[in-house]
């Protein structure tokens, strides 16, 4: 049995998404920010899974936790070197 894989590739080329080329420095560092901050939150998130029987459990604790790890990510996006790298990747792939 042949496969054809132009045909699939050409499909797959069509599909991929194209870098606006008219946003500005400015913008693209703080979407590169933002997804640091993702990032840190997932791992934060991970890492602070377990139970911490110092405090007590309350009905608003996991939201009070997690605004806590969002707040923490935020501050901290833009400090440990992957928004940067990203930007300048975005920015030569443009």
């Amino acid at each position: 049995m042949q496969i054809d894989t132009t045909t699939a590739l050409y499909s797959a080329q069509a599909k991929v998404p194209t870098v606006n080329k008219d946003v500005d420095d400015a913008a693209l560092h703080a979407q590169t920010d933002k997804f640091e901050a993702l990032l840190l939150k997932t791992l934060l998130d991970t890492s602070m899974k377990n139970e911490d029987p110092l405090y007590g459990k309350s009905p608003g604790d996991k939201i009070y936790k997690s605004m806590y790890r969002d707040q923490i990510a935020e501050s901290s996006s833009g400090g440990f070197g992957l928004s940067q790298l990203l930007f300048n990747f975005l920015k030569e792939n443009r």
